[in-house]
């Protein structure tokens, strides 16, 4: 009887067995979490925006139970754009669908924690001042607002100064930022797995040292890329793209971030020296020929750029005004300076020609005793091959200049004339060049002029004159505006 009952009992389990294994074979059934760290990352990629965005792609060998089963996948950035993430089986796009998707972002924290045992029990430890001995004490949290308050036996109290012991941490707080998939697996061996998502808190921009020779007319030229990154995670050996671009971004638009993230797994193309530039899209893309490491909350620099004896063009400038020429409306300003600028030519013949991103230039020039100095920055904007690079460096010391008007006459109803003496004096150990800009209103005819003039523009009109050392040239014109 004994023995009967024994097989009756263990053929209830082995059908209960059975029935469960097929169960969990079946595409429906879900089975316990799968998780992902960093540890199972093969590869990732980081193209980074200079407008505070990245798209992230990581690839993780990751051994899932065949059916639907869940997926915590950690280590991702903090500052995640959750509509943006997509997975895909690497081995075989058809092997593994997404049921569903969330992130989790509810982190373990003191008072979250507190919040999540409201009602149930916990231990506070405190220790006997007289006998120095540790006891515990079981309670029961009532309430966390404002701070604590437990239930102890029959009593309330709040302010306890035991410390507090949970018997552990709610599954519904995690430690980390965590995507958290269902997923649809038919594959029995390990999955090898593409997320892809966009990430704010990283971005990156360009500063380029320009280091002058002693006459001014030639240059060696550094750039450099800086990536800052606060996005909430560290991206090991990652394979290294900047996006250089006025890349526009709309919030919550699915069809923005579709183009996007198209756009942005664009691959480079043959091997080069640290970045490999080339065109995509209306953008330009510099990719790293070599894996690099950026840290979660780093600023790191890599060299984009170098080039020597780039041919250099000094300017003077001296830039009137257009209120000028409205005689006893027009106040002429007594305190004007000289711009000092210098000008690159972006062209593979001065040993550049590579599109440049927008950023900061700084000048250096080398003093009588060989120490470099710092002589002025200004910022460029995006700079296409056989395009300018024009930087403002500041004002001129030794050489000045001076307007004054010496006649102003109304003709008739909309005719007048103008005439102007502008003194430009230089106190250099040699000559120079100095232009001058005067932006004349309206339809202007040169009556006279002391210097020869070019019609730049439509109201402008430029002078070129050479100012000798320790010395003074006077510019006169006289000019008729109809306005």
């Amino acid at each position: 009887m004994r023995i009967r009952y024994f097989f009756q009992v263990l053929a209830v389990l082995l059908l209960l067995c059975t029935t469960w294994i097929a169960n969990a074979a079946q595409p429906g059934s879900k089975t316990p979490a799968a998780a992902s760290t960093i540890e199972d990352q093969q590869s990732v990629a980081l193209t980074i925006y200079n407008v505070n965005l990245g798209l992230v792609k990581d690839r993780r060998v990751i051994r899932l139970s065949k059916g639907a089963s869940e997926l915590r996948f950690m280590d991702v950035a903090s500052q995640i754009i959750p509509t943006s993430v997509h997975i895909k089986s690497l081995i075989d796009p058809n092997s593994l669908s997404v049921l569903e998707q969330n992130y989790e972002y509810d982190l373990l924290n003191p008072q979250k924690l507190l919040d999540k045992y409201v009602g149930r029990e916990v231990k506070l430890n405190t220790k006997n001042i007289y006998t120095g001995k540790e006891e515990l004490v079981t309670a029961t949290l009532l309430s966390n607002n404002g701070g604590p308050i437990f239930r102890i036996g029959d009593e309330i109290t709040f302010g306890h100064p035991g410390r507090i012991i949970f018997p552990g941490v709610p599954d519904n707080l995690i430690s980390q930022p965590t995507l958290v998939w269902t997923l649809d697996n038919s594959l029995a061996t390990a999955q090898t797995v593409e997320t892809s998502y966009l990430t704010n808190g990283i971005t990156w921009q360009s500063d380029y040292v320009v280091t002058l020779n002693d006459k001014d007319d030639r240059a060696d030229l550094a750039g450099w890329v800086t990536i800052d990154n606060k996005s909430g995670a560290s991206y090991r050996n990652a394979k290294l793209k900047l996006v250089a671009g006025d890349v526009n971004r709309v919030k919550d638009k699915e069809e923005y971030r579709r183009e996007l993230m198209k756009y942005a797994v664009t691959e480079a193309r043959a091997d080069a020296p640290q970045f490999k530039e080339e065109s995509f899209f209306e953008y330009h893309i510099y990719t790293l020929q070599r894996p690099a490491t950026v840290k979660e909350n780093q600023t790191k620099q890599i060299s984009l750029v170098q080039a020597e004896n780039i041919p250099v063009k000094k300017e003077l400038l001296f830039r009137g005004a257009a209120d000028y020429y409205y005689g006893q409306y027009g106040v002429i300003a007594t305190n004007q300076k000289i711009g000092v600028y210098v000008e690159i030519d972006n062209r593979k013949e001065n040993n550049l020609g590579m599109p440049l991103p927008k950023g900061t230039v700084r000048v250096y020039k080398h003093d009588s005793e060989g120490s470099l100095q710092f002589v002025g920055e200004d910022s460029i904007d995006h700079t296409p091959e056989k395009e300018k690079i024009r930087v403002k460096l500041g004002e001129a010391f030794d050489v000045v200049g001076s307007r004054k008007m010496t006649d102003w006459k109304k003709l008739i109803l909309n005719r007048y004339e103008a005439a102007y003496e502008i003194s430009l004096r230089n106190h250099k150990k040699e000559a120079v060049i100095v232009k001058v800009v005067e932006p004349i209103p309206g339809d202007w005819t040169m009556l006279e002029s002391s210097h020869p003039y070019a019609k730049t523009e439509a109201f402008t009109a430029e002078f070129s004159i050479p100012v000798p050392k320790d010395g003074e040239v006077k510019l006169t014109y006289r000019v008729r505006m109809k306005y």
